[in-house]
């Protein structure tokens, strides 16, 4: 195999460092030396420089492979042996496996915010205490990723990287104008999109739909409220059927107030009534392909461009990301898999994922491109525990961690899995304990590529690169914050001098609300877990009856007021106004707003 930068002049060794129990990889020199003598005085000059080639010179190409509400507890390489996974498996034992990796946020929006930018995303603004608006509701909002972030593809593109995205991308498409594409994926860094521009809804398969269904509940019974008056001035009339005239009045008024309902209707039935045509919406580039969507046919068709895209890519370093629309209800699995999990439809879906990523690890090793590509595989968030259809569970496992998606600081929501792989670089096999985060691939891949970081802002992720080849023994994490939308619920600390991490819970969600705010517990003093020896945050501690504690909270809460003293929100970008269905923002594709050119 050749090296990602050295042509046919450089492969691959390992030497085993002095007084340590792991390999390090370097360059040397092979295939030119056995062409013609000409050649030996060229190998000659260039075998130093081979063999000094490092890391951050490589520019290995990269490909992100990310699930939408998969839990932690779904992988065999998590410790399920229940679910068939074995792509993903194979990907852990040939890669990095990281055991205490963080989201930013519980739910979508932030949460994919965070991870392009590499920044919490309270600071660009991608953060709304509203628990209606926590993450983008429709797609013709003019709420979104704001054009003056920095995204990991920007970074990467800068360095002369081909960059795509194939799947759901959920952080806004228009601002103003239908078509001004502000917050589109192709304005953000990457070169070729095809993908849902929203994400998949239970509505998207003709089901129920899960968008605001109090809101929705009120706007029927407030329809029907308006109805009653219409209802009863017409009882008059009828009784005054026979009359030669009817009370000119009365009739008046039960026709201005019918139309009133009517246009009440009208107004919000035009968007919550069509949210199947409205969110349900497949775009290759700036354009609508598809609309509705047809859930059967999404996971084959991304697919097959994820793996076109390496197929057009392959000679050039490139930056893929595939944001799977797996394991989000309504869970669409092709029939070749259905009924083949112990875990139902579910478990189904979790296993075509599997094999969806083993296709694409397929075409890696078919193009030759295994080792010089950086894998990584990850979720979104936690898995959705509340998710069933009756006895049918519909959301993911989060193992030991309490909470889920939606639930703020809680680990289920925020752990997540992490797998790194890159055979040229990384140690197979390996497991990392240490606290990490989604915010850590942008100086991540920023290093990688020989790219550069704004200078202007705030950047809180840490390059990965020295944990992950062994170079560092802890993250460069010494605290982690965790939002609720604006408001921060968790903070954890990573003692490194006796390995204990530590997490103080300042606010916490009550049972069965994913609340940010109104319905939550103010905890003073805060709730104290060890997390090294209670992940599952079970037993809260007593920092007034343990000695040494009360240590331990105080500088949890220093930390804590450091961190809000020097934190700057960004303009909030998922308000109400920024949250709401806009028809002159709605894209749209044929009659009707109703096409299929997808293929």
């Amino acid at each position: 195999m050749t090296s990602p930068t050295s042509g046919h002049l450089g492969s691959l060794s390992a030497d085993r460092e002095p007084g340590r129990g792991r390999l390090r990889r370097r360059f040397r020199v092979v295939s030119v030396c056995s062409r013609p003598r000409p050649w030996l005085a060229l190998c000659a000059l260039l075998a130093p420089v081979a063999g000094a080639v490092v890391t951050v010179n490589s520019r290995p190409s990269v490909l992100l492979l990310v699930a939408d509400d998969l839990g932690i507890g779904d992988l065999g390489c998590y410790g399920n042996s229940t679910m068939n996974t074995p792509h993903l498996d194979r990907l852990a034992r040939e890669g990095v496996r990281l055991t205490q990796h963080l989201a930013a946020a519980s739910v979508c929006s932030p949460s994919r915010a965070a991870f392009l930018t590499g920044r919490y995303a309270v600071r660009s603004g991608m953060a709304s205490d509203s628990e209606l608006h926590r993450s983008l509701s429709w797609l013709a909002a003019s709420g979104g990723l704001p054009g003056n972030e920095t995204t990991l593809a920007e970074v990467l593109q800068q360095r002369g990287y081909r960059t795509g995205l194939i799947g759901k991308w959920h952080l806004g498409l228009s601002c103003a104008a239908r078509g001004d594409h502000c917050h589109h994926p192709l304005s953000q860094g990457f070169e070729h999109f095809f993908g849902l521009p929203l994400g998949l809804r239970n509505e998207c398969s003709g089901r129920a739909s899960e968008l605001h269904p109090g809101v929705r509940a009120g706007l029927w019974a407030a329809t029907a409220a308006l109805s009653l008056p219409p209802a009863l001035l017409l009882l008059p009339l009828l009784a005054s059927a026979g009359c030669r005239r009817r009370p000119a009045p009365l009739l008046a008024a039960a026709a201005l107030s019918a139309l009133l309902a009517l246009l009440f209707f009208a107004a919000w039935f035009s968007s919550y009534g069509l949210a199947r045509r409205w969110n349900c919406v497949l775009m290759r580039g700036h354009h609508v392909v598809q609309q509705p969507a047809d859930p059967a046919r999404l996971g084959a068709m991304m697919l097959r461009d994820a793996l076109r895209f390496l197929d057009r890519h392959q000679r050039a370093p490139f930056l893929l990301l595939v944001s799977f629309l797996h394991v989000h209800t309504p869970l669409p699995t092709r029939a070749s898999f259905v009924g083949r999990s112990k875990h139902g439809p579910y478990g189904d879906n979790v296993e075509e994922l599997d094999w969806m990523v083993g296709k694409i690890l397929e075409a890696l090793d078919r193009e030759q491109l295994t080792n010089s590509t950086l894998v990584y595989f990850t979720s979104d968030n936690g898995g959705r525990e509340e998710a069933a259809d009756g006895e049918a569970r519909l959301g993911g496992w989060n193992g030991v961690y309490r909470g889920g998606r939606g639930s703020g600081g809680w680990e289920g929501g925020i752990r997540v899995p992490g797998i790194f792989r890159w055979p040229a670089v990384l140690e197979a096999g390996a497991v990392i304990d240490e606290p990490t985060s989604h915010m850590d691939l942008l100086p991540t891949l920023a290093y990688l590529a020989g790219g550069t970081l704004p200078q202007d802002r705030v950047i809180d992720g840490r390059n990965l690169m020295p944990l992950l080849e062994g170079r560092a023994a802890h993250s460069e994490h010494e605290f982690l914050f965790h939002y609720c939308g604006r408001r921060l619920h968790s903070a954890r600390w990573h003692q490194r001098d006796c390995g204990t991490v530590w997490k103080a819970h300042f606010v916490t969600s009550r049972p069965g609300s994913h609340a940010c705010s109104g319905a939550v517990t103010l905890h003073d003093p805060p709730l104290l877990f060890d997390l090294t020896r209670d992940p599952g945050e079970r037993r809260p501690l007593d920092a007034e009856a343990e000695a040494g504690l009360a240590s331990v909270l105080r500088r949890l809460e220093a930390a804590r007021a450091a961190h809000e003293a020097a934190m700057t929100p960004g303009p909030p970008a998922l308000t109400p106004a920024r949250d709401l269905w806009l028809p002159w923002l709605q894209p749209c594709c044929g009659r009707a707003c109703a096409c299929d050119r997808a293929r």
